[in-house]
């Protein structure tokens, strides 16, 4: 292949190559070509021009195939518009001699073809260049367009497209002739033929004006035939030329009005031509008669479908702007179309004509307009609903009956309304609660008008209307239960008229069937109020006969509905509806057959009906509540159904006797029947099997049914894949609503609410509108084939048997259509059984239930029908993987090879090789491996098959499906597999879409097979990946979407498995084009191949996007003007195939896919959308934060106005200096004519709610991105440095204004996510300082927008959810400390204080809107609220009283302190919090208390209270507890810190007296106390007593067994309440007093060391831990009873261990490690601290056990952490250690008797371990030294002689004294003399005798040697100075004989340090300072020992003489000094210094 990458074709290499390849390489060639022309250099490409001309136009007569003859043309095109044109003109002469030549062979077509594509690429690219040749080239290609076949018809066609483009208005003189001669091939047979003259007319009506006005009824006529008969492919390009050509006749474009003088057509005319074309379909009237009368003069289904389509693009292409101003005309137009007799002559019809109108007003209604318009259009709805309704009441009460032709407008009217009424019930869901002007206006009255309609006689217009408010209800939840309310009362005063039971009961049960979409559900009470209706609805039902049948439906419909609310409403009505369920069926055989006697034909009916709802609500109840369904109520659920099931039996006769109109609600019993025993378990209904099998097959074999029904479920039981074969891709397309009208089963698409109405309250299947049930004949054999599916394999096999035979048996015995319908019927069954048994994994049975089975299904692979065979296909399949076994799959294999070898005919091969696909896509790889290489060979020869491309179909489908069952072992065939998909990919017409749909597939399959061996260089896999390439190539350029989403999808496997061959600068702009695609299917591939690129590449996937936007730029400057409508009208130009690239703009590829966010309703779509725009996200938004924030914001901006549509353009922002200044207004106001084309609508709420949650993800991102984010001064810096740096606190102003824009918005959503985003950016900003205004946060600046934004949530109508998040932000900005000023806070305070008022007002006070948890989250968020604000309070207060105070004044210099405590007296949260404190601790100990209770085991259930807590409802228990969980930790936190703070002292009786009084029912919250009693009963430490043990018990229930998803918060509020609890003394007896709870919260908290990692938890632990030590110390100081508390000492020993070789791992780790991080290091420390606390807690025995553990640790923790440190600090550990050996060592009850030597043994190991360890090594960090002397000097200072003074220790000690004299480091030597100093003075001589002997000559030494080395720096100094002090203490030890000698070491070295006159002046000044001490100690020692001075003077003249003149020096200077300086006392302070330091 490579070398085919040449600019002239490489002859000789094509010579090479065998002749099957040439093709590709030529192809290949091609490819490279038209990459490389635009890239090459112009004078390269003219030098080779020549040559290049001759090869290309040599290629033109080597046949080329249509992918080759389209590149080739292109290439040719570019090579002349490039180069010279010199010879341009003969090329084309020699092209239009091909297409002249008069030979119509096979072999020489592609030729003539490709002539064809050259001319049309010629025109296309130089246009009017070759301007003087376009007659002859017109009438030359119009010439053979007459005789050319149908490849040759379409071809031509798009050729003269493209001549009509590239000429413009340059051809008008040939437009005639083109018209004339294209519309006539409008209804040619080839479909493809049909789409390419429709797109031909498309072009040409650009410039032909003719065409849309004088033609223009014609051009309608053309359009309808050529709809008649067609595919979906037709009906789009058709639709879109009928649409756009009547869009210009009534809105022409200027440029071609201004050439001639055109009539313009109206309004009227348009619509009134479009109306034709769906009311009367393309015959018109003159039809033959016969075929009239056939037909039923019914119009042509898909004329109508297309038709819809046509209004749809008509009114996109006239734009959004122009709906809105004639949305009134066109709406009353719409709904006349289906109010006309024409379209609703059979009630299928009917419903077909509604969905087309309805889909009408989606696309148009839903997509074009904004939010505003879509209020306005709802508005207009309303109003013609309200005229409709208006007619109708006249024609109802019209009583002289003069108005005879009143009953058919009813008739008409129902129509009218349904689609009015969907389409508002459509236009509020989606603008959900933006829509709430429309339900608050009172002159729209919306709902008075919907619910008018509940009155309507036709029962079609009643249900929409109960859809509409349901609608209403789950968009606007809070007026779900006022709805509800007026529903009841009106039921209740018209009880009386039918229609209104029937209207009033549907809206309630629609209603009731929309609280699962609403979180906050609806009052409890609510359930009791709907089983009260209808048990009152069916009691009085016998009454009065001419309402019994709507209030028996009624009844059962509400008791349906109110099963959707799910269990904890329904457990508390279950008896009552097991009794009435009973009641409907007779209780004996005797009764049933009593019955069949009695009645007449209205008495059945009403029992029938009533049967059926009985049914219906027993289904609703066990598919929406499971938990309930115990053995017992299913036992009960048995009675009745087993009752039905006999009456079934009996229902005939009944039929016979009464009149077959009974048989539809007999046919409803059984449809409900089927329904319920589908859900329950087949074993509950074993003994009925033979009953009910017989009644399903009798169902749907048609058995007693004379219509041809056929099921609808056959499409979704065969497999997802096998689309293509099916056609039922067509339900992914954007028409899916409207195209399954034209699907072959029966009264497919023609799903309505009336068919069943209890769907009213069921889900909507996802992907559905509004639910569709289909007619109750189809339903009831759907739901038969469903359960027999269910109970197929349950049954005996001998009736199997029977069952397959009989199935055989009905198939022969039909004939014709009917038996088409059975066979279809039955086969879903079959399909339905064999899934039913692989899901049960049972088998199918002997062997001759498989002969039967088999033979059943091998009849149908030679079916005619495709869809049979597909299903037989499917069956065998299905067959082979329930019977498993090789030999029987084998039998089936063999079998159709033989078939296949043999047979001639499409449908059998086709048959036959799909019947392969499936063994193997069934059985898997391994189990069809022998059969691989047959399938394959004989797959590959069908495909080649090119006389039938239905074959080449199945065949190559069933190849995919092999490749993809196969895997790895497919890999042999690959080769040979992939040259015939690429010779079939270059050969293949193109108008073969499914052929080629079905290429690419096997494509991907080939793809995933080779998968990460892709990545290779070997040379096959270059070879197979290079044809990989070619062909993703080749299917990208094809022109059906399919095919190209199929490509794409290839692409996207190659890029997963090699992608650095996947070349993303072409595919990521050809994605971005197919974004904006009209094919759903395209646009989903496009995005989820997006959606992985950005996984990896996000970058680099918006830089090529970004591209396309700048290419569009500058190629289609000129080119970008021509798009039609420009002028003045909001276009989306052409939506099908834009130009390319202009849909992405300066916002790139993310702003355009937040456009489509607004424009999709896909599901799958749009998350793809969410995930792509997240990768992007994640990777991106750091580095281009300004970019995203913009994007963001210009979102997010619509919120703030809705009415101005401002399209996503950041260009107009970038001056973001200006844009601070700018004003608020001019920010968002609408921008200038100039934008007016921009599609665009204003980005709806959904798209608004993503944009907020993206905020919050940027903050998050560069949280962990760099902190430089979150600091302002290093911000600005950094921004001062490089401009492009962008930091987030910059943008701080844009994000408190998009978080108020949400917060503040009419959508509730957008609400919650503004408010978290609010609070995420207080969070995170709180502490970042304001660099100007030192002291103060940057956030203060914004106070006022905080508050603003916080003040709506707390209005009266906001809902709880809310309220709740708004408290938490309320709680977060009090506690942030960022605002200082009282008042300042007192305005979000008072918000706060006043939902306090709320919650105190208890329950059932309110007018309840929502369900009781709802109201128990509000109020629970309130408290939770104060709860955190009076922690930050007691926190700073706790603060301020532990600071020294400071003198005011120091504030205004002291810059550099920030903490604003100063600025804010101390105790100023707590004056706002304490004069709620009352209240407030109450309801917190309530709330406790309620937790408490809810977290008790289930077993407990029946011990709560019965009538519930303080905040919560036994109904609602479940919902409640979430709320709870959320929000006990800070309330914990806050009783605990208040009882610490009242001490315990405050008892409750005053408040629960107030309390008591309060609520209604008085529910004292004094804890376990019960109601009865008065609340002054309880002695204070009782109460006191129970609230520890709530306490307590709350944090040890929580601690036990925190889940690992809770947060981290809980645990560590939980935590510090247990802290503050114990730091009160009360607390801390009671804890020692029980030690059962002092032993289970340590256990409790050993069990959270174990499991929480974080340093901060374990501080906390520890923290609590020494509280208990505390506690048990203080207890036993005072008892002084040796308790032992073994067990507590043996747990916190666990603990310890844990923790500290946690943090030490083990000898070899530590060198790695770096210090301990600053929180482990206090960890440790406290660790330590609690340890040594331990011994004096025990018995000495007990000690002993523990001690050896202790010092351990405390030795280890030694050696590991004193580690030397540059500046010489000591870690905290340390320091801890050092405490605790003191505090061991001195213990005083170590020394009893009966201890004695183990206390000896263990204290001499202990320092023999830290000599050890004090032992420096290679290995490790340097020990400190003085740490570990220290510990030695501990020792030494402690411990009695008779223990240390063993010689070993002793020697060792003295060696560490020595290493450290001997130290290099001054400092260790300094501090070594202060420890000796302090061995020296022991006061036990025995003890410090030998270590003088030892260390004091060292000392003096070192001492000595400083006169020759004297000290530089100041701790050499102090090193000299502390040595001279041991040595003056070893003086004033020694006893008076040995003075002399002693001195005589001291003086002459003292004196050694003084310097010469001469020397003084030029010493350093540590130096001078020595000789100064010196001289002082000098003059000290003198008059101490006068004996002993003098003798030693004596003895040394000359020291004497350095004496003296040191001394007269020194008086001189201080006479100078005095002399200078009047004070002279100065200087007497250092010798007092000196001397208080000595003793």
């Amino acid at each position: 292949m490579e070398l085919a990458h040449s600019l002239l074709l490489n002859e000789e290499a094509l010579a090479q190559i065998t002749e099957a390849k040439r093709p590709v390489f030529i192809f290949e060639w091609l490819r490279f070509l038209d990459k490389v022309l635009v890239a090459a250099n112009k004078t390269d490409v003219k030098e080779k021009q020549k040559k290049l001309v001759e090869q290309l136009t040599g290629l033109i007569s080597s046949s080329p195939g249509p992918p080759t003859r389209k590149l080739l043309a292109k290439n040719l095109a570019a090579l002349y518009s490039i180069g010279d044109t010199f010879t341009v003109f003969q090329t084309l002469e020699k092209c239009n001699d091909i297409i002249r030549n008069k030979d119509d062979t096979a072999a020489y077509l592609p030729t003539k073809l490709a002539a064809v594509t050259c001319v049309g690429a010629f025109y296309e690219k130089m246009g009017r260049m070759l301007g003087s040749t376009f007659p002859e080239t017109v009438n030359n290609l119009l010439k053979s367009l007459k005789s050319a076949e149908s490849q040759g018809r379409s071809e031509i066609l798009m050729s003269l497209q493209k001549v009509l483009n590239g000429l413009g208005g340059a051809a008008a003189s040939s437009h005639r002739d083109i018209y004339k001669n294209a519309r006539s091939l409008l209804t040619d047979r080839s479909m493809a033929v049909r789409c390419a003259v429709a797109k031909c007319l498309l072009e040409l009506q650009n410039e032909a004006v003719f065409m849309w006005t004088a033609e223009l009824e014609n051009v309608a006529t053309l359009c309808f035939k050529a709809l008649e008969n067609s595919n979906y492919g037709v009906r789009v390009a058709v639709s879109k030329l009928l649409g756009t050509v009547m869009a210009t006749a009534l809105m022409p474009k200027q440029a071609t009005v201004m050439r001639q003088n055109v009539k313009r057509a109206t309004f009227d005319e348009v619509l009134e031509l479009m109306a034709t074309g769906f009311l009367r379909g393309g015959s018109g009237f003159l039809k033959s008669g016969g075929e009239m009368l056939k037909v039923g003069g019914s119009v042509n289904r898909e004329v109508r479908v297309g038709v819809t389509q046509a209004y749809v693009v008509f009114v996109t292409t006239l734009g959004g702007q122009w709906l809105e101003r004639s949305f009134a005309t066109f709406l009353s137009h719409v709904l006349d179309l289906v109010s006309h007799p024409r379209a609703t002559q059979t009630h299928v019809e009917a419903v077909y004509s509604r969905r087309c109108v309805s889909f009408i007003l989606r696309a148009t209604v839903g997509s074009l307009l904004g939010e505003k318009a879509q209020i306005a259009a709802a508005k207009e709805i309303c109003q013609a609903i309200g005229k409709q309704m208006k007619a109708v009441e006249a024609v109802v009460n019209d009583t002289s009956g003069e108005n005879k032709s009143g009953a058919a407008d009813i008739a008409a009217s129902q129509h009218v309304m349904v689609c009015a009424l969907q389409e508002l019930g459509s236009l509020v869901q989606s603008l959900n609660a933006t829509a709430s002007p429309l339900i608050q206006e009172a002159s729209i009255g919306l709902l008075e008008t919907v619910t008018s309609v509940l009155l309507h006689p036709s029962m079609a217009a009643r249900l929409a209307a109960a859809w509409c408010l349901r609608c209403v209800a789950v968009a606007l939840p809070f007026q779900l239960t006022p709805f509800l309310d007026r529903c009841a009362e009106r039921l209740n005063n018209l009880k009386t008229s039918p229609e209104a039971v029937s209207g009033y009961s549907f809206a309630m049960a629609a209603l009731l069937g929309g609280v699962h979409q609403c979180p906050l559900g609806i009052p409890h009470a609510k359930g009791k109020m709907v089983v009260s209706i209808a048990e009152d609805l069916l009691r009085t039902a016998a009454q009065n006969s001419r309402l019994s049948l709507q209030r028996t439906q009624a009844g059962w419909l509400l008791l349906g509905a109110l099963m959707t609310l799910g269990p904890s409403v329904v457990r508390y009505h279950l008896p009552k509806m097991l009794l009435l369920w009973r009641n409907v069926f007779p209780r004996s055989l005797k009764e049933l057959e009593a019955e069949k006697a009695r009645g007449d034909s209205f008495t059945w009916q009403v029992t029938l009906e009533g049967r059926a709802g009985a049914l219906c609500a027993m289904r609703s109840f066990v598919a929406h509540c499971p938990e309930l369904l115990t053995e017992d109520v299913i036992r009960k659920l048995m009675t009745p159904i087993e009752c039905a099931m006999t009456m079934m039996s009996h229902i005939p006769s009944v039929i016979k006797a009464h009149g077959a109109h009974l048989k539809a609600s007999a046919a409803m019993v059984r449809l409900r029947l089927y329904d319920i025993l589908a859900l329950l378990p087949p074993k509950t209904y074993e003994g009925s099997f033979n009953a009910l099998l017989r009644e399903l097959v009798a169902e749907f074999t048609l058995t007693d049914n004379s219509a041809n029904t056929t099921t609808s479920l056959l499409r979704s039981l065969c497999h997802y894949d096998d689309s293509v074969l099916l056609g039922s891709w067509l339900q992914e397309t954007d028409h899916k609503s409207i195209e399954d009208q034209l699907q072959p089963n029966s009264a497919s698409g023609s799903g309505a609410l009336e068919h069943d109405p209890s769907s009213i309250y069921l889900r909507i299947p996802a992907g559905e509108a509004v639910p569709g049930p289909l007619p109750l004949g189809v339903s009831v054999i759907d739901a038969s084939v469903a359960l027999f599916g269910v109970v197929f394999p349950h049954v005996s096999y001998k009736h199997r048997l029977q069952m397959l035979d009989h199935f055989a048996e009905c198939v022969k015995q039909a004939k014709g259509v009917r038996q088409q319908a059975v066979q279809l019927n039955i086969f879903t069954a079959v399909l339905s059984a064999l899934k039913g048994l692989a899901e049960n994994k049972s088998t199918l049975g002997p062997e001759e239930v498989r002969k039967s089975a088999l033979t059943l299904v091998m009849g149908a692979l030679d079916n005619p029908n495709p869809i049979l065979r597909c299903a037989a296909g499917e069956a065998l399949g299905r067959m082979a993987q329930v019977v498993g076994e090789a030999s029987f799959i084998a039998r089936m294999a063999q079998y159709s090879f033989d078939k296949l070898k043999s047979a001639r005919d499409v449908v059998s091969r086709t048959g036959h090789s799909l019947a392969l696909g499936c063994l193997h896509r069934y059985v898997g790889g391994i189990g069809s491996g022998q059969h691989l290489k047959t399938s394959v060979s004989i797959l590959l020869a069908l495909a080649q098959d090119g006389t039938s491309s239905e074959v080449q179909t199945w065949s190559l489908h069933s190849l995919a499906l092999i490749v993809d069952s196969s895997g790895p072992m497919y890999r042999g065939y690959v080769e040979p597999t992939l040259s015939l998909v690429l010779t079939l990919l270059l050969t293949v017409s193109p108008s073969h879409t499914e052929v080629h749909q079905c290429l690419g597939r096997c494509l991907g399959a080939i793809i995933t097979t080779v998968g990460p061996e892709l990545q290779g260089n070997g040379a096959t896999t270059s070879t197979i990946r290079s044809s990989c390439l070619v062909g993703c190539a080749i299917t990208q350029d094809h022109s059906d979407s399919l095919v190209q989403a199929a490509a794409i999808s290839c692409l996207q496997q190659l890029h997963m498995f090699a992608p650095r061959h996947v070349n993303l600068s072409s595919l990521v702009p050809s994605l971005c084009v197919h974004l904006c695609s009209s094919h759903l299917l395209l646009r989903r591939a496009a995005v989820a191949c997006l959606r992985q690129l950005a996984q990896r590449e996000a970058a680099e996937v918006c830089e090529y996007a970004m591209s396309l936007a700048k290419n569009a730029g500058d190629k289609e400057s000129g080119g970008a003007s021509i798009s039609p409508f420009a002028p003045g009208v909001g276009s989306r130009s052409d939506i099908h195939c834009r130009h390319q690239g202009v849909n992405i703009t300066e916002t790139g590829l993310e702003g355009l896919l937040f456009g489509m966010l607004d424009r999709e309703t896909d599901r799958k779509l749009c998350s793809d959308i969410h995930d792509t725009l997240g990768h992007m996200l994640s990777s991106l938004a750091v580095e281009k934060l300004s970019h995203w924030l913009m994007l963001c914001k210009d979102v997010l901006a619509a919120s703030s106005d809705m009415s101005t549509a401002t399209p996503l353009s950041s260009g107009k922002h970038e001056e973001s200096e200006k844009k601070d200044e700018m004003d608020d207004d001019t920010m968002f106001t609408t921008l200038g004519e100039d934008d007016k084309s921009k599609p665009f609508v204003a980005p709806r709420w959904a798209t608004r709610v993503f944009a907020a949650d993206c905020l919050c993800r940027i903050i998050n991102l560069c949280e962990n991105a760099d902190l430089a984010h979150f600091d302002l001064a290093q911000a600005r810096s950094a921004k001062l440095r490089n401009p492009t740096n962008d930091l987030l606190v910059l943008h701080l102003s844009d994000l408190i204004r998009m978080a108020f824009m949400a917060a503040t918005d009419h959508s509730n959503q957008l609400r919650m996510a503004g408010l978290q985003a609010l609070e995420d950016i207080i969070k995170k900003f709180a502490s970042v300082p304001e660099p100007e205004f030192p002291g103060h946060v940057i956030l203060e600046q914004y106070q006022a927008n905080v508050g603003a934004a916080l003040r709506p949530a707390f209005s009266q109508d906001t809902p709880s959810d809310i309220i709740a998040k708004a408290c938490q932000v309320c709680s977060t900005w009090i506690g942030s400390g960022v605002v200082s000023d009282l008042n300042d806070l007192r305005r979000v305070h008072n918000l706060l204080v006043s939902s306090l008022d709320k919650v105190q007002a208890g329950k059932g006070s309110s007018s309840q809107l929502y369900r009781e948890s709802a109201t128990t989250m509000e109020k629970l968020a309130v408290l939770k609220a104060w709860a955190e604000v009076y922690v930050v309070a007691m926190n700073i207060k706790k603060e301020a009283d532990s600071k020294p105070k400071r003198t005011i004044k120091n504030t205004d210099d002291d810059d550099d302190d920030y903490s604003t405590i100063d600025e804010l007296p101390p105790d100023s949260l707590i004056t706002l919090v304490q004069p709620e404190l009352p209240t407030l601790s109450r309801l917190w100990l309530a709330a406790l208390k309620d937790y408490a209770l809810l977290t008790l085991p289930a077993e407990f259930a029946s011990q709560l209270p019965p009538d519930g807590g303080a905040f919560y409802t036994p109904e609602t228990i479940d919902t409640a507890r979430l709320h709870y969980r959320n929000s006990w930790a800070p309330i914990l936190h806050a009783v605990a810190l208040w009882l610490n703070s009242t001490g315990f002292t405050c008892s409750d009786s005053a408040e629960a007296a107030a309390l008591s009084g309060l609520q209604k029912r008085s529910i004292p919250v004094n804890l376990n106390q019960a109601s009865g009693t008065t609340p002054g009963v309880k002695s204070l430490p009782e109460i006191n007593k129970d609230r520890m043990h709530l306490i307590l018990g709350v944090s040890i229930q929580f601690l036990c067994s925190p889940r690992p998803e809770e947060p981290i918060e809980h645990v560590t509020a939980c935590l510090q309440a247990l802290h503050t609890l114990l730091d009160s003394p009360y607390a801390r007896i009671h804890i020692a007093e029980d030690q059962l709870i002092g032993v289970e919260l340590l256990s409790v908290l050993h069990r959270l060391l174990l499991t929480w990692n974080p340093p901060s938890v374990q501080l906390l632990v520890t923290g609590v831990v020494q509280q208990i030590v505390r506690a048990a110390q203080d207890y036993l100081q005072e008892k002084r009873n040796t308790l032992t508390m073994e067990l507590l000492m043996f747990i916190l020993v666990r603990h310890m261990p844990h923790l500290s070789t946690k943090m030490s791992d083990s000898p070899s780790h530590m060198a790695v490690k770096t210090r301990l991080s600053e929180e482990s290091a206090r960890l440790v420390a406290a660790t330590v601290t609690i340890l040594s606390d331990l011994p004096s807690l025990c018995s000495p025995a007990g000690c002993m056990t523990i001690l050896p553990t202790i010092l351990f640790l405390i030795a280890r923790i030694l050696k590991d952490t004193a580690i030397k440190s540059a500046d010489n600090q000591v870690p905290p550990p340390v320091s801890a250690a050092l405490q605790g050996i003191k505090s061991i060592v001195t213990l005083s009850m170590a020394k009893t008797e009966d201890t004695q030597k183990q206390w000896t043994a263990l204290i001499r190991s202990t320092l023999a371990c830290i000599l050890e360890y004090s032992q420096p090594e290679d290995s490790m960090p340097m020990p400190d030294e003085v740490s570990m002397l220290t510990a030695i000097a501990l020792f030494l200072w402690s411990a009695s002689s008779e223990i240390i003074g063993v010689q070993s220790l002793q020697n060792g000690c003295m060696n560490r004294f020595k290493n450290a004299l001997n130290s290099c480091d001054p400092w260790v030597q300094a501090k070594c003399y202060q420890l000796l100093l302090s061995v020296f003075q022991h006061s036990n001589r025995a003890l410090s005798t030998p270590y003088i002997h030892s260390l004091a000559p060292i000392v003096v030494e070192k001492l000595k040697a400083v006169e020759r080395n004297r000290p530089a720096s100041n701790t050499e100094l102090v090193a000299v100075q502390e040595g001279i002090k041991v040595l003056e203490t070893l003086v004033a030890l020694g006893e008076e004989q040995n003075r002399v000698q002693l001195l005589a070491l001291l003086v002459p070295t003292l004196i050694s340090y003084l310097l010469d006159e001469n020397s003084f002046a030029s010493a350093n000044a540590a130096s001078k300072d020595l000789h100064e001490f010196a001289l002082q100690n000098l003059m000290h020692i003198g008059p101490l020992y006068p004996h002993a001075f003098k003798t030693v003077m004596g003895a040394a003249p000359e020291l004497k003489v350095r004496l003296e003149t040191a001394v007269r020096a020194s008086q001189a200077s201080k006479a100078k000094a005095a002399a200078r300086q009047p004070a002279p006392a100065v200087h007497s302070a250092p010798t007092i210094k000196l001397k208080t330091s000595f003793f």
